[in-house]
Formats: structure tokens, C-alpha cells, sequence
């Protein structure tokens, strides 16, 4: 025991710090290097064959002291709305609703054997859906504070919680078919119509779907039968113990109030879609509408005023933690880019790219949008920055454009899993109380399943020469 506690991995938000000094001295290292910039329909996008290495700007201690600050202030709408969360469940947690309701659920899953073995898959096929059509990204972060009760009331871990929604819907992400904010940017910026090739992506998508719901299921069921088995099961006995399925017989009744609570919970969710889908919204609107539905429900839910303001502050303070590792995480990408060290990165790797056979070209364009990822965990940011150069070299070393967008889409949608620089990715695992080395841990050999499967899916477009339509 004592040997193991001395081996102990260190805090996320130290991994993030150590991961951010790791940065500032590789800035002391790589030679600084720049693109020349213009604008394009309001984004900065990179000019092709115009790559000048500079004087390095290296990162000292001072410089590293401030990137979390800096962090914090460039994500501070995520940070914000990451507390306004908190608040909100907070708040609709104290009316009992979501109890109720979890309660409900898993006495149907008990008694029905066809719920049992459908509920995680359907569950994850609308939510990869939603991350393949609109880029659902951010907008999963509440859904965390739902599905982890019920995934431990129903017998599994809180992997299995994230997995149902975060997992699915970056999965969705990754192999969208129709994204705007990834294959819609990237085709764009590439001189391709809108959403063309859609017939691949759509497969593409079916089979990732498919991939990770067995991941998943295979995970659950092991957990169901042995919950020793899970990495977390000390995690979840600690916080998530008032949810986990502890009397078969206890009550199902849902009350009056609390079904008025649950109906404007599926208003909101209806509200979230229309808003995302047609009114273009984002982390503003989207955290003004469960702000405003929170105070509505907690009223509803039989909330005294002073309730209500202690209910969602103490909801709030629960994810300071989580919100300080996104701006942490956040540093990482700016002493990065102050140090002048990511175009060069860009640079080596588009040198390394234009070497071999067409199949293995593409296939190291999607291992260097893997690498980049790390640094710019941003779609349209990493659109803006690599596909002005990618699209040019697939041309001179036989590779379509439609595949060069395919590998930028995977390599950007896969590493979003795992990297601690995505500030959703560090969002969730606040919400869900997993310290992301154990996440990594856990989601690592995933993360290799999908490398090796992106690497095959790379193959077909070279062999037809995938065309823009």
C-alpha cells in the first residue's frame, strides 16, 4: 500500500501545470516560425508557401506564471458556463425530480430484458447523431450531471455515464457527416461544396457508432457483473453512493411537482436543440435558458427564495475545481503560440507529409491533425490553421482534398477523448469527479482502437481517388 500511494499520479490541475512548463520549455527548443495570415469569411486562415522561421520567443517562469490567468480569461465562457451548471442542477437536484426519475428508469430497466439491453445503445446513437449533424460539443456538459446517477443506479460506473453522452457524441463528432463547424469549415476552406461526400462520411460514422457502442456495452456488462472490475468503483462508492442501486424495492412514484419539474427539463432539452440548430446559439443563449429554467423549476420544485440562491451557489463552489483545470489547460495552447512554436510544429509536419506513397501521405495527414489537436483542440480553430495548407499539399502528393478534410476530421474528433488542453473534455471529467489520469488510463486502449481504425479509414479514398462529390 505504502508503494503504491509513493507511485501515486499527481492532481489533474498539477498534470495540466507540469504539461504547461513542459511547453514553455520546449519553446527554448523548437525554432519560432510563421504562416502569413488573411482573412477569409471572418476567420484567420494561413497562407500556403509562406512559412519564415523568426526569432524564438521563449517562455520563462514569469510567462508561465501568467498562462493560467490568460487561460481563464480567453475560456471564460466556458468557465462561466461550467458554473452556471452546477447551480442549475443544483437547484433541480433539490427538488427530487431528477431522483424520481432515475428511479423510474432503472425499475423498467429491472423488470424489462429488451430496455436492459437497448437503453445504453440507443441513448449513445442519438448522441453521436447530434455531435455528427450540429458539432454538439459543450452543449453535452450538463447531460454528465444526468446520465452518471442513472448509469450508477442501473447498476454500472460513471465511465459508463460519460461514455452514454460524451463519449457518443465525440465519437459523432469525429466522423460526422454533416458538421458545420468541422466538415463544413474544412471544405470551405478547401474549395469544396458544402457537405459533399457524404455517402463515405455517413459509413464512417455508422462504423464508429457502432465501434463504440460495443466498447461501451462490453465495459458496462463487466461492470454490472463485478463493479470491483471498475476503475472508479472507489470514486463512485465516495460521491456517487446515494445513486447507486442499493434497494430493488424502493419507491417509483414521481409527485406532482416533480413531473412538472421533468416536463420543463425535456422543455429546455427541446429549447437547447431549436436554439443550436436554428437560431445559431451558443454557450451565452444555451446558459441563459438553463439559468432561466433552473429558477423556474426550483420554483415549481417548492424552493424558498433562500434556497434557491444556497442551493445554487453550493452547486456553483462544487466546480471551481473543474472550471480552474479548463483555464489551466487553456495556458498550455498560449505559451504554446506566445513562444511562436506552433506553425513551425505545422511546418515539419507538412515536410514529413509530402514524403511516400499517396495511401501513407493521407494517412500521416491524419496523424499530424492527431498532433496538432494536442495544441489547437479547437475544430474551426484547427480548420482555419491546417487546411489552407493540407488542401495544397494533397494536391501535389496525390491525395483528393475530400480525403486531406476526412483526416483532418478524424484526427481533430478522436484526441478530444483524452487531451487535457479540451477544455469539454476537463468540463466533464470536473462534472463527473474522474481525475483525468485515470480517464486517460481507462481510455487510452480506446484511443488506440480508434487510431488503428482511423488509419484503415484513410485507405479507401487514396484507392478510388474520393472525389468532391
Amino acid at each position: 500500500m505504502t508503494a503504491a500511494r509513493s507511485l501515486k499520479v499527481p492532481h489533474t490541475l498539477a498534470l495540466i501545470f507540469l504539461l504547461a512548463a513542459l511547453t514553455a520549455a520546449l519553446t527554448w527548443v523548437i525554432p519560432g516560425g510563421e504562416y502569413e495570415y488573411v482573412d477569409r469569411d471572418g476567420r484567420r486562415v494561413a497562407v500556403p508557401g509562406t512559412f519564415a522561421y523568426v526569432d524564438r520567443n521563449p517562455q520563462g517562469p514569469w510567462e508561465l506564471l501568467q498562462a493560467p490567468i490568460r487561460g481563464m480569461n480567453e475560456v471564460s465562457y466556458i468557465v462561466v458556463f461550467v458554473l452556471i451548471v452546477g447551480g442549475v442542477f443544483s437547484l433541480i437536484q433539490k427538488t427530487g425530480a431528477i431522483h424520481a426519475a432515475i428511479r423510474w428508469v432503472a425499475a423498467a430497466h429491472r423488470r424489462n430484458a429488451l430496455m436492459r439491453a437497448s437503453l445504453i445503445p440507443i441513448v449513445m446513437v442519438v448522441f453521436s447523431l447530434a455531435g455528427a449533424t450540429f458539432g454538439m460539443s459543450e452543449e453535452v456538459i450538463p447531460f454528465v450531471l444526468l446520465f452518471i446517477p442513472l448509469a450508477r443506479r442501473l447498476g454500472y460506473d460513471s465511465i459508463t455515464g460519460v461514455c452514454m453522452c460524451y463519449v457518443a457524441a465525440h465519437t459523432g463528432f469525429a466522423g460526422a457527416f454533416m458538421n458545420p463547424f468541422t466538415v463544413g469549415i474544412a471544405q470551405g476552406i478547401a474549395e469544396l461544396d458544402l457537405f459533399s461526400g457524404m455517402g463515405y462520411r455517413f459509413g464512417v460514422w455508422v462504423l464508429l457508432t457502432a465501434v463504440v457502442i460495443f466498447v461501451v456495452m462490453r465495459h458496462a456488462t463487466r461492470v454490472r457483473a463485478n463493479p470491483r472490475s471498475s476503475p472508479v468503483y472507489d470514486l463512485d462508492r465516495e460521491y456517487w453512493s446515494g445513486d447507486a442501486l442499493d434497494d430493488p424495492d424502493e419507491g417509483e412514484r414521481i409527485e406532482p411537482r416533480q413531473r412538472y419539474v421533468l416536463w420543463l427539463l425535456l422543455g429546455m432539452l427541446a429549447g437547447l436543440v431549436v436554439g443550436v440548430t436554428r437560431l445559431d446559439w451558443y454557450i451565452t443563449e444555451i446558459g441563459a435558458l438553463f439559468l432561466g429554467v433552473g429558477i423556474l423549476a426550483a420554483m415549481v420544485g417548492g424552493l424558498r427564495v433562500n434556497e434557491i440562491a444556497v442551493s445554487f451557489i453550493a452547486g456553483a463552489k462544487e466546480l471551481v475545481g473543474p472550471a480552474l483545470m479548463i483555464g489551466f489547460a487553456r495556458g498550455i495552447l498560449i505559451l504554446a503560440r506566445e513562444g511562436e512554436i506552433i506553425d513551425t510544429i505545422l511546418h515539419w509536419l507538412s515536410l514529413a507529409i509530402s514524403v511516400g506513397h499517396p495511401v501513407f501521405s493521407a494517412q500521416l495527414m491524419f496523424v499530424a491533425q492527431t498532433f496538432i489537436n494536442f495544441l489547437i483542440p479547437s475544430a474551426s480553430g484547427q480548420a482555419a490553421l491546417t487546411m489552407p495548407i493540407m488542401a495544397p499539399l494533397a494536391d501535389l502528393v496525390g491525395v483528393t482534398r475530400q480525403t486531406a478534410v476526412l483526416a483532418f476530421q478524424l484526427g481533430d474528433g478522436f484526441t478530444n477523448m483524452i487531451v487535457p488542453t479540451a477544455p469539454v473534455l476537463m468540463g466533464v471529467l470536473g462534472l463527473s469527479k474522474i481525475p483525468w489520469d485515470v480517464w486517460a488510463r481507462w481510455m487510452l486502449p480506446r484511443q488506440l482502437l480508434f487510431f488503428g481504425l482511423g488509419l484503415l479509414l484513410m485507405v479507401p479514398p487514396v484507392l478510388w481517388s474520393w472525389g468532391p462529390f
